[in-house]
Formats: structure tokens, sequence, C-alpha cells
């Protein structure tokens, strides 16, 4: 019998991530893994056809050859044909096979699953395979913080709350992206007979700030300015992540110009310089003075100038 579809094996389209992959995998090789389906023929013939389906789709190269349709489901060079158990018992094969031991191909946080799950099954004991004194990696736990956002930009140490009522106090560090992950070593769940605890994955989420908004490294905000700023010039005071600063309006400014301020963007993070802060200028009119409403009426009939000239509309 050929070799499925790896794809189909693991649930996936063709489209799928590397991280789509791996998530499939794990959560099917855990299911059907031999240790934990004890003499259950079907679930180990399972456990390698999936093997065989992630060998494939995880090695690059051969994900690509398989996609061009240049080797098959088994891996094998096409137009040769081999059924799915001529790949699992030669060399490709050989890792999955069970006197290679069922261990082969994962990792350590993926063999403490495992191991878990089959104390879990077994009331605190893993058999005869794993006795009551193996040593095992905590599980590692997932957490959200959500972090304002000059705590992102600048850094900061949050506390965050856990479900058992415990803090962990976390180090945000300068420039960190919304979505990014901290693995802070040991925080996960502790271990078993002396195994290493688990860690603790936290994923930032970045709460929107009202006037800045990041682009890379650099930051920007809109800045309102006066008439009489805009066309006379001046200094004024604009926000940055790190306080107010005095800056130029050049006489004549208009709505969109823009101010560039060297080095007060993001800080200098992960290798990459500081960036800029970029400071849009917006032309409000505000309260209306009655001498400058006389000027404009006065003034009105002389201005030529016509700030719709280049729009045009349909016939």
């Amino acid at each position: 019998m050929a070799a499925r579809d790896p794809y189909e094996v693991l649930g996936l389209k063709p489209g799928a991530s590397d991280k789509d992959i791996r998530a499939a995998y794990r959560k099917l090789a855990k299911k059907h893994h031999p240790d934990l389906n004890p003499g259950n023929k079907p679930a180990e013939e399972r456990f390698k056809e999936i093997s065989a389906a992630n060998e494939l789709l995880s090695d690059a190269d051969k994900r690509a050859r398989y996609d061009r349709g240049e080797i098959d489901a088994s891996g094998q060079e096409r137009p040769e044909r081999h059924s799915y158990r001529h790949h699992a018992e030669g060399e490709q094969g050989a890792r999955y096979r069970p006197d290679a031991g069922f261990g082969a191909g994962f990792d350590e946080a993926d063999m403490g699953d495992i191991i878990a799950e089959m104390f879990r099954r077994s009331g605190g004991s893993a058999g005869n395979r794993a006795g009551p004194n193996m040593r095992m990696r905590g599980r590692d736990e997932t957490y959200t913080l959500a972090v304002e956002f000059l705590d992102a930009v600048t850094g900061a140490t949050r506390r965050l709350a856990l479900p058992d009522g415990k803090h962990l106090d976390v180090r945000v560090p300068a420039g960190i992206e919304d979505g990014q992950v901290l693995r802070l070593k040991g925080q996960g769940q502790p271990g078993l007979n002396g195994g290493p605890a688990g860690d603790a994955l936290i994923e930032i989420r970045i709460i929107p700030h009202p006037v800045f908004r990041r682009d890379g490294s650099d930051i920007r905000l809109e800045v309102p300015v006066t008439v009489a700023e805009a066309v006379l010039g001046g200094k004024i005071t604009v926000p940055t992540p790190t306080g107010n600063v005095s800056v130029t309006v050049p006489p004549h400014s208009d709505t969109g110009a823009q101010l560039r301020l060297r080095g007060k963007g993001v800080p200098a993070h992960a290798g990459k310089p500081a960036g800029d802060e970029y400071v849009t200028l917006k032309v409000v009119i505000g309260e209306v003075d009655p001498e400058l409403e006389r000027f404009l009426q006065e003034r009105g009939a002389e201005h030529t100038a016509d700030p719709r000239r280049t729009m045009t509309g349909g016939a």
C-alpha cells in the first residue's frame, strides 16, 4: 500500500507553516505513541506513519521536492513507487522501528509530555517501561502579559499574577514587539524525581497608546499647531517616549509637514540602532479671534491661492 499524502496524515493543507506542522505532529504523535498504547498495533503503525510524514515535511528540501512532484510521499524518487512499508523498514524509517526506540525524533519537551501523560493515565506510575523513579522535566506554562506601549518601548519590570495566586516579576526588554514571547527558565511546573522545572512562556500584548504609533524602531505622532505657529514658526513642546522636548516649527509650515527628532524613537536594542521620532504637524484653527476674522474678510477678495486646484472629479 502506497504511503499517504503527508499533509493528509497530519491533517494539514499544503500551505501549512512550519509551526503548524510541528504542532500537528506533536499532538498526533503523543496521542498514538506506543508507550501510551502498549500492545496496540494499529496505534504503533499510525505513529510510524505520522513520524514519516513529519520527517518529510519538516525537512525544507524534501518538502519542496515533494510539492514539486520530484519525490513521492515515502520520500522516494519518482517515477519509482514504493510502499509505505518499504519506507518504514528502510534506512529512512529505521529511526521509527521498535528496535530504534520510540523516543527517536522527540526532543526533551516532547518526551516529557509523553511520559507525563503516561504517569497521568497510570495514576502516578509509568509502568514497567518508565518506572516510578524516572527523572522527568516539568511542563512549560504559557501566559499572556499586557504591557503599556511606553513600557514596551523603553523597557520595564512588570508583575504577572498567576492562576494559583503566585506572582512572577517579568523583565520587559526595551524594544519588545507585540506577540513576542519571553522565556523564563525554570518558572514552569516542577520536575519529577529531581528533574528540571519547566519554563514559563510569556506572550507580550502591547496596549496601544493614544498619541504614539510605532513604525519599526521609529515613533510617529501627530501634533496640532495654531495658524500663527504654522505661519510665523517658533518653538513648541512635543512629547517623546522619554519626556517632553522643545522643537522649532519652520515658518510657513502646513498640515502634513514633518519634523524629525533623531534618536528619540525606540532605544537601541537587539543589535538595532536607536530609532527616530517623526512629528507630523496638523494646523488647527481653534477659537477664532474677532480681529483675525475681520482681517480675513478684508483680505478675502485679494486672496488668490486655490488649495483645491489639483483636485478633479468625474464628467
